[in-house]
């Protein structure tokens, strides 16, 4: 059988990997031959700082993306295609150059990317060329999931049972890429190119390697490979900040590094001889599932509340708030879990799960900020920022989102300290002046023994600081400022 195209283009962007790539795959297969391309956009990179970790780890990750393309075609001559340009401009000149008949690529979610799309859709029709894209990133998408009524579901609880019960191999089942290798093309002359330097793209060498990060297909292979055996406990290990719990492949989800596919099937797997942690990783697997569909069927999320009555509070603001946001950003709350937490997000780009929630809680329960405020920190932060998941547990905490904590559940920073953190090993970890505290006042520095103060070397207000509010205050305050909309919430 013939193939469709002469010439297709792969456009690589948030699916940095050869195996069971979707895209990829259709490429091979429905083009005589294919070129690789990856753009590093500057309509996205131009708002970054230029020490970010994200953007090394795509540069560190597209060069053994582009060994593997060459070692696929069994041609050095074959590679990656690398540009540092606006993508919506650059993608269509070089279409036009490779004289190429289809662009093929994988869905994005986000609201910017897909205006891009969009932009890039029309330009490529102007010239004649077919646009083609295809679900990678995640197991069910958009409206593959709805209600018996044809909707999208707002709740998680029953969106996880009508997935695990749509959840068939048919969905887990791999793309034979390899199999295809052979139409991969050959670069011309003029992109013959190693993959740019940071230096070259405008950006700066950042910890990254110091962090031990590993990056590429082959870091997150070594990462889940690592968690495999630790699968089966992750149910109970997934709640302590100083255990060895998560599979910590955020950032290869974000960057698809590795396949989701893999991923849920080896959980689904675990699950039928019986492994409760295999279960509950699942689960997590499909809340960010759930997360991309709620961006894609409630868009007015990812500037609001999803549940309009939200908008009607008031938060804290001016002088007072800036200050207040400025202590949570750096550590200065005085409350040892929440500051240990926020040094892990400054100095690693990677912070906890359970913490996320303990920090978000924090800033828009006890210092009543905006959790939009938190959720551009955590944006700007985050090694493995996904739009979706930030806005969905950002507004989980606020009790704006779907399926969000009650507004009245308030997290008490201290209990989760003790709970989450007894020994203190997390704390002492991230919050070295505290290190010498005895356990039973490490939690509440405040209500500490001076006499285990002065042996700790801790002086309150000098190298560690007082609470900036006192959380039983706080609680009371954010009730207030929740009854705004406390009459139209069903109270269970």
């Amino acid at each position: 059988m013939g193939k469709e195209f002469d010439t297709g283009l792969m456009w690589f962007r948030r699916d940095l990997r050869t195996d069971d790539n979707a895209a990829l795959y259709h490429a091979l297969k429905r083009c005589k031959k294919v070129h690789c391309v990856f753009i590093f956009d500057k309509e996205i990179l131009e708002s970054l700082p230029k020490f970010d970790r994200r953007v090394e780890f795509i540069r560190e990750s597209l060069v053994e993306l582009d060994a593997s393309i060459r070692q696929f075609a069994k041609n050095n001559d074959a590679g990656l295609i690398v540009q540092h340009a606006w993508a919506s401009d650059a993608l269509p000149k070089l279409v036009q150059e490779l004289a190429a008949q289809a662009v093929f690529t994988n869905h994005d979610y986000e609201p910017q990317a897909v205006q891009r799309d969009a932009v890039v859709l029309g330009k490529l029709a102007d010239l004649g060329v077919a646009f083609h894209t295809f679900k990678d990133h995640v197991i069910f998408e958009r409206t593959e999931v709805l209600t018996q009524m044809g909707k999208p579901y707002g709740v998680f609880t029953p969106y996880k049972n009508a997935c695990l019960k749509k959840l068939t191999p048919f969905y887990l089942k791999p793309y034979p890429v390899e199999k295809y290798a052979g139409t991969l093309a050959e670069r011309p002359v003029a992109h013959r190119h190693s993959v740019p330097s940071l230096a070259e793209i405008g950006f700066e060498t950042t910890n990254l390697a110091a962090l031990k990060i590993p990056t590429g297909m082959t870091g997150g292979r070594t990462l889940f490979e690592d968690f495999f055996d630790r699968m089966d406990d992750y149910h109970v290990t997934r709640d302590f900040p100083a255990v060895k719990g998560p599979s910590y492949l955020g950032v290869h989800l974000r960057f698809g590094t590795v396949s989701i596919r893999k991923l849920a099937a080896t959980a689904h797997q675990r699950i039928l001889v019986g492994s409760q942690g295999a279960a509950v990783w699942l689960s997590e697997l499909i809340w960010r599932d759930f997360y991309f569909q709620i961006l894609s069927n409630f868009p007015h999320a990812a500037t609001g509340a999803f549940k309009a009555e939200y908008n009607a509070i008031k938060w804290e603001h001016g002088e007072h708030a800036e200050e207040l946001f400025a202590a949570w950003c750096d550590g200065r709350t005085g409350y040892p879990l929440v500051d240990a937490a926020m040094a892990q997000i400054n100095q690693t780009g990677y912070m906890h799960n359970r913490l996320r929630m303990v920090v978000a809680s924090f800033l828009v329960k006890d210092l009543g900020i905006d959790w939009r405020w938190g959720e551009r920190y955590f944006a700007e932060h985050l090694n493995d920022f996904d739009q979706s998941a930030n806005n969905g547990g950002w507004q989980w905490a606020s009790s704006s989102g779907c399926d969000a904590q009650p507004y009245f559940r308030i997290f008490n920073p201290t209990s989760q300290s003790e709970k989450f953190d007894s020994e203190g090993k997390f704390i002492r970890k991230y919050l070295p002046q505290l290190s010498k505290l005895p356990n039973s006042a490490l939690h509440e520095p405040w209500n500490a023994k001076p006499i285990d103060l002065q042996a700790a070397g801790v002086s309150l207000g000098n190298n560690y600081p007082h609470p900036i509010v006192n959380h039983s205050q706080a609680r009371d305050k954010t009730l207030l400022r929740y009854a705004v909309v406390k009459k139209s919430l069903k109270v269970i």
